[in-house]
């Protein structure tokens, strides 16, 4: 489950996972896959890699600003994004990832552990089957990544920021697993994708 959370000040740290669940439960998203308006267009917009948004060149400040737009965005089969409303659907182009996992809860361990991320966006999201974590392929340069929502493989994502990664490589490396593997709401991730 994921979706947009009223605003996380920096207590993400101090939540309980029962708080978290308890917002997860509050979580919804407008229903972007079910749109398909005949009006489409360019929206001007960009997602630079560093997860900032821009309109027309110019930065977009305002968090609440772009919480609304993350909310309509969606990734087309072809692998664009666009965003999209029941009337319009506006390309948008996203140099990386649309999101970043900033933050991450974890509780538990072995294959009882549950990770909880915070995206740049305040929204949170549960690694897990619905929500698979990815490294790449190869382990020299590892690609971290998690599925944020849409079809898996071709869904939305958020590009796990180096110090969570990290952390995520010590917990599995501590886990004892030959090769290693990383645990989260029953499911087994790899640190290298095979």
């Amino acid at each position: 489950m994921v979706g947009p959370s009223p605003s996380l000040s920096s207590d993400f740290a101090q939540l309980s996972l029962a708080e978290v669940a308890e917002r997860f439960a509050a979580q919804t998203l407008p229903p972007v896959e079910s749109w398909h308006p005949e009006r489409s267009g360019d929206s001007a917009m960009e997602i630079r890699a560093d997860g900032s948004w821009y309109h027309e060149g110019g930065r977009i400040n305002r968090p609440a600003m772009v919480r609304l737009f993350s909310t309509i965005l969606r990734r087309e089969a072809d692998g664009s994004h666009v965003l999209v409303t029941p009337a319009e659907k506006l390309a948008i182009a996203v140099e990386d990832t649309p999101f970043r996992a900033v933050e991450m809860k974890s509780e538990g361990e072995g294959a009882a552990r549950k990770l909880v991320f915070r995206l740049d966006t305040d929204d949170l999201v549960l690694a897990g089957p619905d929500h698979p974590l990815s490294f790449g392929s190869d382990p020299d340069r590892p690609d971290p990544r998690l599925h944020v929502r849409g079809a898996i493989g071709n869904g939305l994502e958020a590009r796990i920021d180096r110090a969570l990664y990290y952390e995520i490589v010590e917990m599995a490396l501590a886990g004892g697993d030959d090769p290693p593997v990383i645990w989260s709401n029953g499911a087994q991730f790899p640190l290298v994708d095979r």
